[in-house]
């Protein structure tokens, strides 16, 4: 196969990053920057040179196998390959890590309680700790016939009815609106003496496709309703929105890149006429209330990992933090005996049921989560795949390389080179994907594009092989055939591909 289509979509991904004005237009009206600074333009050069896309599939790229720079564990290869610690922490830094961790785990409790450093649970929730979802660190997954839906959850919103609010939406005041008695989130638990507010039901039909040379692969279209609702319906303008909890790692290098460095891939307006319209999620941190680019969550709804946790503590276990200091989590006004609970603030600890010390070492733990080295990255049959990766278009939206900043607040992070597969942009997958919610500037069609680090070791570390944002992909094949979009050319591409091909493809992501 000729490498001409690989230097085609190189060209295009290194002039989309050089003309200012998509940046410009992205962050036209907010405050973003549009050029890297800090670097001499001797590192800027080298910057570019690093991160450009290769067109030499004949070996491996150098560092290439340390897939987060410096930070990248080498431990052997076992379930707990994604709990391990950046490798390049100090070790004066490494306590913060073990209490984090420690914190992370911890099992929350109802109030009042004798473990007063540890109670405030709910009163609704969906689980009592952060590793009840994230379990090894790793990928959540649909319950699969099974009673609890520990590590997935339905999301609740509707849409902007009036001048007031689409304008609240656009200036990133608000992402979306929720339900007016069920909050942003069904939560399926809640401690004694209080009924939860409803149960997920998942039902599939299969459809079968056929692909180029004959093969058929069936995939499964999911449909989700809210079974048992305890405080009456939801709002007819309501939609729900599966997610399942999302890898730990390397999410500190993803606060690190640049903003200018993510913006130089956005097209909003397709202007290069690719069929790729990438754009950013504009939000506001949670503590400054300023304008940020969003990163982090399935619609990139959150800045930083700080603000990804205080809403996981919020949401998802209904534990008051500073950055969401409500104590009765995503009770409403139209739940009273909710309202009514106790909660677990003890003025002795502080205003909020997990004070500020508490965020920040579940924060450090999970910036600092390690992304594994590349298993056979210079082997023939990666290299194949890796090549048929970047020639089939993937690369468009799976962005191999970024640099991290230089003045980045834990120096282990600093200056970077790292291969997270993604441009952390939103884009339209198609009617497939749809989940019709809107979140910020994500339409019901949009998604942020997942990284791809760590994708390989899902079943070891996880136990599982399901994927996408409500994990109906069984494989990683199926995954793949369900993108549309923005994406469609590139899964019509997969789906032409000889098997010995798609094979040596899939072999490529089970590398990373």
């Amino acid at each position: 196969m000729s490498h001409a289509p690989a230097r085609r979509l190189i060209a295009s991904a290194v002039l989309c990053a050089t003309l200012a004005g998509f940046s410009v237009s992205i962050a036209a009206g907010f405050d973003l920057p549009t050029k890297r600074s800090g670097l001499s333009a001797a590192d800027l050069k080298r910057v570019a040179d690093v991160t450009r896309p290769t067109a030499d599939f004949s070996k491996a790229e150098q560092y290439e196998a340390m897939q987060a720079g410096a930070t990248t564990s080498i431990d052997p290869v076992t379930v707990d390959s994604f709990s391990h610690i950046s490798a390049n922490i100090p070790f004066d830094e490494e306590q913060n890590f073990k209490l984090g961790n420690a914190l992370f785990r911890k099992l929350w409790v109802s109030a009042p309680s004798s473990t007063q450093a540890s109670d405030g649970l709910g009163p609704l929730f969906n689980a009592r700790s952060c590793m009840s979802c994230h379990v090894n660190d790793g990928r959540g997954k649909p319950p699969e016939g099974g009673p609890s839906a520990t590590s997935m959850l339905l999301r609740l919103s509707r849409a902007a009815r009036t001048p007031e609010e689409e304008k609240a939406i656009a200036n990133a005041d608000v992402v979306n609106f929720p339900d007016p008695v069920y909050g942003h989130q069904l939560q399926d638990l809640a401690v004694p003496g209080l009924a939860a507010e409803g149960k997920m039901a998942i039902s599939y039909q299969e459809e079968r496709v056929t692909l180029g040379d004959g093969e058929i692969v069936s995939l499964r279209r999911p449909s989700y309703a809210v079974v048992n609702p305890a405080y009456g319906p939801l709002d007819p303008a309501t939609t729900i929105s599966p997610r399942v909890a999302s890898a730990m790692i390397g999410l500190g290098l993803i606060e690190a890149i640049p903003e200018a460095d993510i913006l130089a891939h956005a097209d909003p307006d397709d202007t290069d006429g690719d069929g790729i319209s990438g754009k950013a999620a504009i939000v506001r941190d949670h503590r400054s209330g300023k304008i940020a680019l969003g990163r982090f969550g399935w619609k990139a709804q959150n800045a930083t990992v700080r603000d990804q946790s205080a809403d996981a503590f919020a949401n998802d276990i209904g534990i008051s933090t500073p950055d969401q200091p409500k104590a009765q989590g995503d009770c409403t006004r139209a739940e009273e005996k909710c309202l009514d609970m106790p909660t677990g603030v003890q003025k002795r600890l502080g205003k909020e049921e997990a004070p500020g010390p508490i965020l920040d070492l579940v924060t450090f733990y999970s910036e600092n989560l390690a992304v594994p080295s590349r298993r056979k990255a210079s082997f023939p049959e990666t290299l194949r795949g890796k090549r048929i990766f970047y020639e089939t278009g993937c690369i468009s939206c799976h962005v191999p390389k970024f640099v991290t900043r230089r003045d980045t607040p834990d120096k282990a992070q600093s200056f970077q080179l790292i291969w997270p597969y993604s441009d952390f942009l939103l884009h339209d997958m198609g009617d497939g994907l749809a989940d019709g919610q809107q979140v910020g500037l994500a339409s019901g069609r949009e998604w942020r594009t997942p990284p791809l680090w760590g994708i390989g070791l899902t079943r070891t570390v996880s136990g599982h092989s399901f994927f996408l944002h409500d994990g109906r992909a069984r494989s990683l094949t199926e995954a793949i055939l369900w993108h549309g979009g923005e994406a469609e050319k590139a899964r019509n591409a997969f789906s032409s591909l000889s098997t010995d091909d798609r094979a040596a493809l899939i072999t490529f992501l089970e590398s990373l």
